[in-house]
């Protein structure tokens, strides 16, 4: 179905994709950034319409994938890419994409799904997300080497135990999954620690970034992540 994505050029190395009939609660950023040696594909959305061919790359060139937390609007398309990294806290459950992980099970009655059909007969019931067992776990303190740039992965719980963020620390690019964005925060789902993400939030005070893509919302740069971060903090420290 043409159009189920749209595609935003950010800058001449980096595009961001969306679904933009999927509703707001699970329409995720997808972020492609264009290295020397491979390529990285931040998080695939839903996978309710096939993402691979959204993503241009050279010929012959790696892609990596990486999930930054198994949560459904991030690792529906997953499965369709052969180089998948993502957190080892939830590695063996990628390889079953367990609804009780992922929460899949939360779109399959989602009032107003999508606002289009990616297809006739499609029904938000029948939503499933295949296996995409990892081909390289992630962990805090490893590197993502795409030769003209290398992330440092950072594990940041609270909206999720296994959340992970990537950082190149020369540049000060941050793609920060759903660690934090410029949205509405999300910590009251069955596998969120409040405790764990106001931890967070004070150590992404002191992160030197220069912009944060994140997994909701718009880009950010560092005041901005300062102000969601402390307001955050105020809000939740005391609870």
């Amino acid at each position: 179905m043409p159009g189920w994505f749209t595609k935003s050029i950010v800058d001449d190395r980096t595009t961001m994709l969306t679904e933009p009939f999927v509703h707001g609660y699970v329409r995720a950023n997808i972020w492609h950034l264009r290295g020397r040696d491979a390529d990285l594909l931040v998080d695939t959305g839903m996978g309710i319409r096939p993402l691979a061919p959204e993503i241009e790359t050279r010929p012959g060139k790696p892609l990596l994938v990486v999930a930054t937390h198994i949560h459904l609007d991030h690792v529906g398309s997953l499965h369709e890419f052969p180089w998948r990294a993502g957190p080892k806290m939830s590695a063996a459950q990628f390889e079953s994409m367990d609804e009780a992980a992922t929460y899949a099970y939360m779109f399959h009655d989602l009032e107003g799904a999508v606002s289009k059909l990616p297809e006739p007969g499609w029904k938000s019931a029948d939503y499933k997300i295949p296996s995409a067992p990892l081909t390289r776990t992630l962990d805090e303190g490893d590197v993502i080497d795409l030769g003209d740039r290398q992330f440092r992965v950072l594990h940041l719980p609270g909206h999720s135990p296994d959340s992970i963020a990537l950082f190149d620390e020369a540049d000060g690019l941050f793609f920060s999954g759903d660690a934090i964005y410029d949205d509405t925060l999300i910590d009251s789902l069955p596998d969120s620690d409040r405790a764990a993400y106001v931890s967070t939030m004070q150590r992404l005070l002191d992160l030197p970034i220069r912009i944060g893509h994140g997994g909701h919302g718009p880009s950010f740069e560092r005041k901005r992540m300062r102000e969601i971060a402390t307001a955050y903090i105020k809000k939740t420290g005391d609870i």
